[in-house]
């Protein structure tokens, strides 16, 4: 490193590409408290976090670097920092961080110089404390500390709910950076063979649901709390609300023998589930309230197949599959069950074959899977109609679901040979595995979750 003394930092610099960043204009992104001028949906912060002492510190600087790199929005430099040079010496009456409340009042300062000559843009630091951890982020570009907060992390080391707290320290610094907050602290619900699974989104702390009999088509409610799937079986279909927090589920809706409950969904005000009742005439939505009562209609079929609903951010509308034209196309209905209109209308052919839409947190996008020759791909429209935007090819893609970004994916693929469950950034194409188990389907990506109490 010409211009700065030999030995003064250890750079793995393997496969590391600086970033098309420059460091002299803000961004104009809400919340963001880094100086960066770049595109946010295009180039990626380089960022380093520092190693945290500490028991644990190890495996919670591994999880947030992990999620920082999954977020798709941050390129982790790998540093070796094992011999402190990446400090120096703080100036006279310096605190060294200038970091408001920081534990490490009068330690060395971090050497800007040198991160900004590696086009680091951010450096995390991050302190044990008896209560948890005091993280600071140092924007390199201004040579100073930008934010600090101490977290609270459950007394359980390595516990899923210590690994969820840190995850929430993961997106609290995406906030602090991008303007936007991280998906770390989210989970996925799926399904495996006839049990109903739930793993983090980075694919750690996989546990089962306890049912007591078979489940289907899980979906989360807008707080994070429950779960509703439908089930089938011997004894018939019932709707089934379950408790993540005690385990216990209670029946919301029981259909006779010869009726199916399918493709349930919470509402965006959590007071209603949306589902498909199917029969000997086909299957309609109907709309029951979460304290049960008389369900409501919102389709008229008329024989014909309607399935998947899925919500508008804002309630006011739902996006299903029906088959009314002769083949599967996507709808959109008022909440109120008027207002019927085609969405794919872009290609009538009596070979279109398109479901499972989820509608994106955003409200810009539908994503669904479409039959390509022969095989199941993922798409996403716009919700008020055009042309698709074709997101998958590789394998046979299905069952997409939005991360609370509105930019990550969770899907069922084929591409190892057998269906699991990946994750897609719909911006830039990359995609990473999440299950490791062979029958990974029908995934339901949670919204961000609160802290652990």
């Amino acid at each position: 490193m010409k211009g700065f003394a030999r030995g003064l930092l250890l750079v793995a610099v393997a496969g590391w590409v600086a970033p098309r960043c420059a460091f002299a204009q803000d961004t104009t992104f809400r919340g963001v408290t880094i100086n960066a001028n770049y595109d946010p949906l295009r180039d990626k912060l380089g960022v380093v976090v520092l190693p945290i002492a500490g028991a644990f510190g190890d495996s919670a600087r591994a999880i947030i670097q992990r999620d920082l790199t999954f977020s798709d929005r941050f390129l982790v430099v790998p540093v070796d920092v094992s011999d402190q040079s990446v400090f120096r010496a703080p100036a006279a009456g310096s605190t060294g961080t200038g970091a408001p409340g920081s534990p490490a009042g009068g330690s060395p300062g971090l050497n800007y110089p040198l991160f900004a000559h590696l086009s680091v843009t951010a450096v995390v630091q991050i302190t044990p404390i008896p209560t948890g951890l005091h993280v600071a982020l140092h924007d390199v570009g201004t040579s100073q500390v930008v934010n600090v907060r101490e977290f609270a992390l459950p007394s359980a080391a390595l516990s899923r709910d210590w690994r969820l707290a840190v995850h929430q320290i993961s997106d609290e610094i995406a906030r602090w950076a991008t303007g936007q907050r991280g998906i770390a602290a989210t989970r996925i619900a799926y399904l495996r063979g006839a049990s109903i699974r739930i793993v983090d989104s980075d694919g750690a702390d996989e546990i089962t649901v306890p049912t007591d009999e078979d489940g289907i088509s899980p979906a989360w409610s807008p707080d994070g709390s429950m779960l509703v799937y439908g089930t089938y079986g011997a004894v018939g279909s019932r709707l089934v609300l379950i408790d993540l927090s005690t385990g216990r589920s209670r029946t919301l809706l029981a259909a006779p023998r010869n009726s199916q409950y399918i493709t349930p969904v919470f509402t965006p005000d959590g007071r209603s589930i949306v589902y498909s009742r199917s029969g000997e005439n086909g299957s309609d939505l109907f709309v029951v309230g979460v304290d049960g009562g008389t369900p409501r209609r919102l389709t008229a079929g008329e024989g014909t197949e309607n399935t998947n609903p899925t919500p508008s951010p804002d309630g006011r509308s739902f996006a299903f599959v029906s088959g009314r034209l002769g083949r599967p196309e996507l709808y959109i209905v008022d909440a109120d069950g008027t207002g019927v209109r085609v969405l794919t209308d872009y290609d009538f052919n009596e070979n279109n074959y398109r479901s499972d839409p989820d509608w994106s947190p955003d409200g810009r996008l539908v994503a669904y899977q479409e039959l390509l020759s022969g095989r199941y791909q993922i798409e996403t429209i716009r919700a008020s109609g055009g042309t698709p935007k074709p997101l998958t090819s590789e394998g046979v893609n299905e069952q997409p679901s939005w991360a609370p970004d509105a930019r990550h994916l969770v899907f069922t693929s084929t591409r190892t040979g057998v269906r699991q469950l990946w994750i897609l950034d719909t911006e830039s194409g990359s995609t990473r595995q999440l299950t490791t188990s062979a029958g990974s389907r029908l995934a339901s990506w949670s919204p961000r979750l609160p802290a652990p109490r």
